[in-house]
């Protein structure tokens, strides 16, 4: 059996090949060596083209990828069972098979209708998906109608699991299978388009993304200011009846000059207008238009209509053979001269992520071989011992292993108090030290710090796309294709119908349309807002995770907010000390026949309880000695320890014989307790929990331990209400707890004695049905929680908000994470939000109005009713500022305060 070579179809014998390839699910046998490489080169293309074998294969459109998901491996039946259902819901998907010893899941699909897609599927069902990510800077990226392009470019090679391209940060994002998909194949995807792949600037240091934005600007400044300088001459002999001394000049002399212009603004086109032409060219040669396409047709246009109107003014009827050498000039010089303009609007944009990177420890001073060493913090290895003296930052992630002090920690926390470290502490890098000077051992390093990672979570953000720039995507499709169409149908028209000299109305206005429409302010309209209003979430210690969340977080009509942890400190803490009324008294422990009474006080009481109690693990136990130490009471070594389980706990303290438990413990021992019972009820109604304190079997009082508010919660909740939003709590509580907690931060719905697995199944329901009637439509909900318990509803939610001192199953969860853990953040990220997509509507409204209303009066609708006509040069002008007029109005946002700061 022979087989045939997809490269140059040579039939071969499948044992003697020189070569084999595994792609989209077959087999590829290659001849030579020149053959496997260009199939490497792009094996798409040839995978395409026909079956290995026979040259046709019926079930070609059908690939199969293996995609690695993480909570699959060794996990239970019934997750490989929810991995295989979110697949095959999706359009395309004919089989799936989730293998829980590889931990992947094998799909079989039409890559033509689903492939991103699945990543998505998977992460809404709270799946986290392997793979690769990795950031590509893409030289010289203005042109918004190329984004659509190169990501489909970048979506159809093999084992991309998702691509997104970002024209105001020049950068494309793309996970993918590492092990089948090498780098290059991704440049290769990029340079199709005309475009040089280069290192993501966002990863390089500061000073090289200053060097490189730098070098960026005076590159297309120099373009502008030799465009500029050409444009002067040009502009006085194209209009020289209005210009002294050339007015006089002979229409010999006038010729030469203007082939002189010829010749000189050539330089213009192929030099300061590069950028367009090579754009153009690889458009043309994928038979598509973009941006490139319009400038470069326009300017080009009208050289050669002027060039052979000079050569062959004969051929041209009277008065059209005067040439628009200006229009090619000027026209450029200001396209140049708004992409430097933008270029550097878009350098302000990005402020947030310079101070996440200027709070970075530039050296650290390491101890290796017992000699100090000062080096910068990219040399800081894991396992290095560094010193921190007063006043310093703090390097790198860390244990502290010597000496103590205070550690302001606001940069990431947004807490103003320094937090006291000691021996065992873990410091954080960036964090600014304080007092005490102390000796730490480097866990976390490079990209692996707290502030590394809190940069690269913003970077990704501001990368990623929110639904509204899709729809921006989306119109770029048709957008140049009409604009193309429309300056055909201008031409014809005027010249078929205008006045004369008709050719020459009918080229102005050709050029006039083609120059003045503008796809990249629609572009831009929604990406630098989304930039601008990230950075602006992550200045107030909130990391917002993609542009779809904080898109969804505008419409957020309800929040739903986990108890322990979230509104309360996730911690018991000692609340209440109530003495008996029985008038109780501690007696002497001298030994004596006659017994010494004296009054007894509250910390008398705590003191016993807290003795026997440090004796005890339980988190009650733990909260009573807690309070003890904090109020300044020593503590004394408890004998004859018992836990009685359920009930309580039963010690020897100071020769006292104590019993320290709920009320079946009082029972127990024969305890009465008087009118400390219905104390106890009206502690427990205020969502606390009592305990009964007995002292030589007599009722001595009751210690309460409750999980306390948080500070702000109060107030975070109120501004929630202000702003239109229903709050709900969720909580696994009984419902009299739940209640009392409820009653204090001012929430009036409650859901509770809910089950950690049903908290998923409680949102899905707020969703369906929020005003608690059915069919009453849905509305977006938000979860916020900090616990493991809380990913699947955190998952579920429209947008999840994970406390930031929770656990990272929570945060990886999330949609939006609080760095402080304060719920201030939910209010000021919703605000955040708002003003976000109030900025892109603005900026998107500005784009069409624009290109509504620039492109009919540059067809010439306004010529019959006002004699007006807009001249090349002005829509050249208009064009190069409608983008930096948007990039203007978003760098509005970062004078934006939020009402309610979560610093």
């Amino acid at each position: 059996m022979t087989v045939k070579d997809p490269v140059c179809s040579m039939e071969i014998d499948p044992k003697t090949a020189f070569a084999t390839r595994e792609h989209m699910g077959q087999t590829f046998h290659f001849c030579s060596e020149n053959c496997v490489k260009q199939f490497d080169a792009d094996p798409h293309q040839y995978a395409l083209s026909g079956s290995a074998t026979t040259g046709f294969n019926p079930d070609l459109r059908r690939a199969r990828l293996e995609l690695p998901v993480v909570e699959l491996k060794d996990g239970k039946p019934q997750t490989a069972e929810s991995v295989e259902a979110a697949l095959k819901a999706l359009p395309g998907v004919s089989k799936v098979n989730a293998n829980r010893k590889t931990g992947t899941a094998s799909v079989e699909y039409d890559p033509a209708t689903t492939s991103a897609q699945m990543v998505t599927a998977l992460r809404s069902a709270g799946f986290r998906v392997g793979g690769a990510q990795v950031r590509i800077g893409i030289e010289n990226l203005r042109c918004a109608s190329c984004v659509r392009f190169i990501e489909d470019e970048l979506k159809s090679t093999p084992d991309v699991l998702s691509a997104s391209v970002n024209v105001a940060t020049q950068e494309a994002t793309v996970e993918y299978l590492p092990e089948k998909t090498a780098l290059a194949q991704l440049n290769v995807a990029i340079e199709k388009w005309g475009y040089k792949p280069r290192p993501a600037l966002s990863e390089a240091p500061e000073d090289e993304q200053e060097a490189a934005h730098a070098h960026e600007y005076r590159r297309l400044m120099n373009r502008f200011w030799f465009a500029a300088v050409v444009s002067i001459p040009v502009l006085l002999t194209a209009y020289p009846q209005y210009v002294p001394l050339v007015r006089d000049w002979s229409m010999a002399t006038l010729r030469l000059a203007w082939g002189l212009a010829a010749l000189v603004t050539l330089p213009v086109l192929f030099w300061s207008g590069s950028d367009f032409f090579s754009g153009a060219w690889a458009a043309l040669k994928h038979r598509s238009a973009n941006m490139n396409t319009l400038i470069a047709l326009g300017t080009a246009a009208a050289w050669l209509y002027s060039s052979f109107a000079i050569a062959f003014s004969s051929l041209f009827p009277e008065g059209t053979s005067e040439p628009f050498y200006d229009v090619v000039a000027v026209v450029i010089a200001l396209v140049v001269l708004g992409q430097a303009l933008e270029l550097r609007a878009k350098g302000q944009s990005s402020a947030a992520i310079k101070k996440l990177l200027g709070l970075q420890a530039k050296t650290a001073r390491v101890i290796r071989d017992g000699q100090e060493m000062d080096i910068t913090v990219e040399e800081v290895l894991v396992g290095d011992v560094i010193q921190v003296r007063p006043g310093e930052k703090v390097p790198v992630d860390g244990v502290l292993i010597e000496g103590g002090s205070s550690v302001d920690e606001s940069m990431l926390t947004g807490e103003s108090l320094p937090v006291s470290k000691k021996s065992g502490d873990e410091v954080i890098g960036a964090t600014l030290n304080k007092t005490g000077a102390f000796k730490f051992r480097a866990t976390k390093v490079g990209k692996d710090t707290a502030l590394a990672q809190i940069v690269k979570m913003v970077q990704d953000a501001q990368n990623s796309k929110a639904p509204i720039a899709r729809l921006a995507d989306t119109v770029f499709g048709y957008f140049v294709p009409v604009v193309m169409m429309l300056a055909v149908l201008t031409f014809v028209v005027w010249f078929n119908f205008g006045p004369q000299p008709r050719l020459v109305y009918a080229l102005v206005t050709s050029v006039t349309v083609l120059i003045i429409a503008c796809p990249c302010a629609l572009g831009l309209a929604t990406l630098m807002s989304l930039m601008v209003g990230i950075g602006k979430g992550a200045e107030n210690s909130i990391l917002i995770r993609s542009g779809e969340a904080l898109q969804t977080a505008q419409g957020i009509k309800v929040v739903v907010l986990d108890k322990t942890g979230t509104i309360t400190k996730g911690k018991p803490e000692l609340t209440d000390v109530v003495l008996a009324n029985s008038g109780w008294q501690i007696a002497d422990s001298e030994p004596s026949s006659t017994l010494r009474y004296q009054p007894l006080a509250i910390s008398d009481l705590l003191r016993l309880a807290a003795s026997v109690e440090r004796s005890s693990e339980h988190p009650l136990a733990e909260a009573i000695v807690e309070g003890a130490k904090a109020r300044g009471i020593a503590l004394t070594e408890p004998t004859a320890f018992e836990a009685v389980p359920g009930h309580g706990v039963i010690a020897t303290v100071e020769g006292r014989w104590m019993v320290i438990g709920n009320l079946k413990m009082m029972n127990r021992e024969s305890i009465a307790l008087g009118v400390l019972e219905e104390k106890s009820k009206a502690l427990a109604d205020d969502g606390k929990t009592p305990m009964f304190a007995a002292v030589d079997s007599q009722a001595a009082g009751i210690l309460a331990v409750a999980d306390t508010v948080k500070e702000d919660s109060v107030e975070a909740i109120a501004a929630l209400q202000k702003m239109g939003i229903e709050v709900v709590m969720v909580t696994g509580d009984n419902r009299r707890t739940a209640e009392a907690i409820a009653r204090k931060v001012g929430i009036t719905r409650v859901l509770a004695e809910v089950l950690p697995e049903d908290k998923a199944h409680n949102v899905h329901l707020l969703q369906a049905d929020p005003a608690g009637k059915r069919g009453a439509g849905g509305r977006k909900v938000a979860m916020v929680g900090d616990g493991i318990n809380d990913a699947p509803a955190l998952a579920q939610a429209d947008v999840g908000l994970a406390i930031g001192t929770g656990t990272d199953v929570a945060i990886e969860a999330s949609d939006i994470t609080l760095i402080k853990g304060s719920l201030k953040g939910v209010a000021t990220a919703i605000e955040v939000s708002r003003a976000t997509m109030g900025n892109i509507k603005q900026n998107l409204f500005g784009a069409f109005i624009y290109n509504a209303l620039g492109v009919p009066v540059a067809m010439g609708v306004l010529y019959p009713f006002l004699g007006l006509l807009l001249s090349p040069l002005i829509a050249g002008a208009a064009m190069a500022f409608s983008s930096v007029t948007v990039v203007g109005n978003a760098n509005r946002l970062r004078g934006f305060e939020p009402k309610f700061s979560a610093k």
